[in-house]
């Protein structure tokens, strides 16, 4: 059963999201505490910069390997449908690092690292669900056969 679902399309797509989202993980947390700790960026500023260069390289990766995206589509509008959803996601994002390191700050030095992956899963979650939603085409979207008269 779980062999047949990797098998399938949703499954491997899912492998390639998890792929892809490891490795702008990895850009971003390392992103993250470079900037904090290299450039002494506040907390959140950090956060919004490696996690803007963490979603640009996202986007090439879903758009080439993940998703099935309309190849015939406007480029700039899939853009800026990505980069939406990269906002909300953003938004969850710092949300959850204020949160959590307002929490933790008063009883652990550097929370900051604690809290990002955390943060990153609730918005892999976010980011998987909407790309599908709203990047992906759709089977009644795709090209119908031309009917001849």
């Amino acid at each position: 059963m779980i062999n047949k679902f990797l098998k399938s399309k949703l499954g491997q797509q899912i492998l390639k999201f998890g792929a892809v989202g490891f490795l702008c993980f990895f850009i971003e947390y390392i992103s993250l505490i470079l900037l904090r700790e290299k450039l002494q960026l506040p907390v959140l500023v950090a956060n919004t910069i490696a996690f803007v260069l963490s979603a640009v390289v996202n986007y090439i990766l879903s758009i080439t390997f993940v998703f099935d995206a309309d190849k015939k589509a406007n480029q700039g509008k899939q853009f800026v449908v990505f980069f939406v959803l990269a906002v909300g996601g953003l938004l969850i994002n710092n949300v959850i690092m204020k949160l959590g390191t307002t929490a933790l700050d008063p009883f652990l030095n550097r929370s900051y690292i604690l809290v990002k992956p955390f943060s990153t899963g609730v918005v892999m979650i976010y980011n998987f669900i909407t790309r599908k939603l709203f990047i992906e085409k759709r089977k009644d979207k795709q090209e119908a056969p031309e009917k001849t008269p």
